[in-house]
Formats: C-alpha cells, sequence, structure tokens
C-alpha cells in the first residue's frame, strides 16, 4: 500500500534521512522503531507531505504523492496521527472529529454515520462530545487524535509515538484499540517508543538508526534479535 524508494530529507543542509526504503503491505500493521532523533517522525511528515524530500520516491496505492499537498493525500486515504496528539484544545470533541472529516464533505446523515462509529470505537468520545478537548486527560486527546483522523475515512493510518506520556491501563487500552482498526480493514503504520510493545501487536518491523534502516522483517524476528535491541533501542523495552 506504502513504498517509499531511496528518500532522503534534509533539514537545512543537516541531512536526516539517508535513502530510507520501506514498504507497508495492504492490511498489516508495521512498526517504524529507533532511538530519538533516529529519523522516524521526519519519515511520517515527508509521507504525509508535511515536509518535502529532497530526493526518493513515495507511492500510496499505486501512485506517487512525492510532492503532493497535505490535504490531497488526506483525501487519497492516508491519515496521520502526529506526536504529542495535537487536538485543538479550544474546540468540542464533536467539533474536533467534525475538523477530521473536512476533506470528505459528508451530508448531514453521513457524518453522523462517520460519528457513531468512532464514537462506538472509543465510547468515552461520546460521553464527552461536549467538552473542550484542552480539559481533557492524555488518553482521552489520544482517543481523539485518532478518532479524527478516523473520520477521513483513512486506508492507511500513520501514529505517532501514540502512547507517550500515558498510564500503562491506558496504553493497553489505545493498543488494543490500533488492533481493533486494524482489523477492520484499515493498514496501520505506527512508530511506537515502547518496541516489545510494537512487535507485539505488529506484523513487520523496520528498525531506523540516524536516517537509516537497519533492520526489518517479520516483527517476530525482530524481537529476537536482542543485540538489535540493545545497539539501537537502548535494550530490552
Amino acid at each position: 500500500m506504502l513504498k517509499i524508494c531511496d528518500l532522503t530529507v534534509a533539514y537545512s543542509v543537516a541531512p536526516v534521512l539517508h535513502s530510507v526504503n520501506l514498504e507497508v503491505p495492504e492490511g498489516k500493521i508495521v512498526a517504524l522503531l529507533g532511538a530519538n532523533g533516529a529519523g522516524k517522525s521526519t519519515t511520517l511528515k515527508a509521507v504525509s507531505g508535511l515536509i518535502r524530500a529532497h530526493s526518493g520516491r513515495i507511492e500510496f496505492c499505486g501512485q506517487l504523492i512525492s510532492g503532493k499537498r497535505p490535504d490531497e493525500i488526506v483525501k487519497l486515504g492516508l491519515a496521520h496521527v502526529p506526536e504529542g496528539r495535537l487536538v485543538f484544545p479550544g474546540l468540542s470533541v464533536f467539533e474536533n472529529l467534525k475538523i477530521g472529516s473536512y476533506t470528505r464533505r459528508y451530508s448531514p446523515n453521513q457524518l453522523k454515520v462517520h460519528m457513531d462509529k468512532v464514537y462506538e470505537l472509543f465510547p468515552r468520545l461520546a460521553e464527552r462530545c461536549t467538552q473542550l478537548a484542552g480539559t481533557m486527560s492524555g488518553g482521552e486527546q489520544q482517543m481523539l487524535a485518532i478518532g479524527r483522523a478516523m473520520m477521513s475515512e483513512p486506508k492507511l493510518l500513520m501514529l505517532d509515538e501514540p502512547s507517550l506520556g500515558l498510564a500503562p491501563v491506558v496504553i493497553d487500552t489505545i493498543m488494543d484499540k490500533i488492533t481493533e482498526i486494524n482489523k477492520h480493514g484499515t493498514t496501520v503504520l505506527l512508530i511506537e517508543q515502547n518496541a516489545e510493545l510494537a512487535l507485539a501487536i505488529s506484523h513487520y518491523a523496520y528498525v531506523l538508526s540516524v536516517g537509516e534502516v537497519v533492520l526489518s522483517g517479520e516483527s517476530e524476528a525482530v524481537a529476537e534479535d536482542k543485540s538489535i535491541l540493545e545497539a539501537y533501542l537502548g535494550g530490552e523495552q
């Protein structure tokens, strides 16, 4: 579904990604792992059009998306949940979710159908639908950020550190929901600080180090490579 070929990205004159190659098969969860500064978030930003690649190709569902605007990429079926959630704090849960559907131009009935799907996935959001997003807990905001992305009907959902700063019990809930989203047909590209957790729910994994892919393969095999965990992820997670 997603194919990244020889992707190179630089901030100013400093290279961040060096000829990265990565594939995300349809219907799977792919984990992108690495220490802080490895280039994981930069990869997702390049895919979603938030930053421009210096060179390389990014293809989504067989279509070249390198150079397209972020809204055009969302319309094609690719949604990005950024690190830190970035909900609109002064807007309600309902308003945040409605913004997620901006590129779809739903009718009122269609909007309700998709809103109900998000509320079914995250019942807490239904309970908080009129609450301002900025007054919610970190876990609730993460649910809202994922729900907002799901309002665009993504074929591929990209998640950047969804467990960051959350309590263990909330992390378990979020990971269960990511698995549920995938089982219902949405492909997932996941950046996750907890490598053990990411490898447990994903099918395939890539490990980045200083902007380069140093290991890739089935998640189970990557999890068994303790030397990689030690060398590139700071030890067993």
